[in-house]
């Protein structure tokens, strides 16, 4: 009597997942830790260009002046005359106090000056005028 062997049944050929796996993780980590999450504020102005310009890491009291010459405190439009009060209620007495005045490229230099001023006259310790990298 002859027996034969029987064939054995193949496994199909497998692609190993868990390293494929691994680098998909690894880029996901690359891609979230080199995006930039800054979110700006809500007021639209295009600020003026400078090519020395740095990146602002220092918590502040930020004034924002649009295109027509308001004046807004956070998202809130604010009087000139209200103003003063205003910074000074913030700065409290604090004495270098960093106020930051981001005014549009289009204002009148001569409202952004008077913004300045009235932060000055509040007790700001330190004032600056925000600008944008040129490319």
């Amino acid at each position: 009597m002859l027996v034969h062997a029987r064939p054995k049944a193949r496994y199909p050929v497998q692609m190993p997942m868990t390293s494929l796996i691994d680098i998909v993780f690894m880029l996901l980590i690359y891609f979230l830790l080199t995006t930039n999450f800054m979110v700006d504020e809500g007021i639209k102005i295009k600020l003026p260009q400078a090519r020395a310009a740095a990146p602002q890491t220092e918590e502040t009291i930020t004034i924002f002046v649009d295109s027509r010459g308001r004046a807004f405190l956070g998202e809130e439009a604010i009087s000139l005359d209200r103003l003063f009060d205003r910074i000074k209620e913030k700065i409290g007495d604090k004495e270098d106090e960093l106020v930051v005045v981001r005014a549009d490229r289009a204002v009148i230099l001569n409202k952004a000056v008077k913004v300045m001023d009235i932060a000055k006259a509040a007790g700001a310790g330190r004032l600056c005028l925000a600008t944008e990298k040129e490319l």
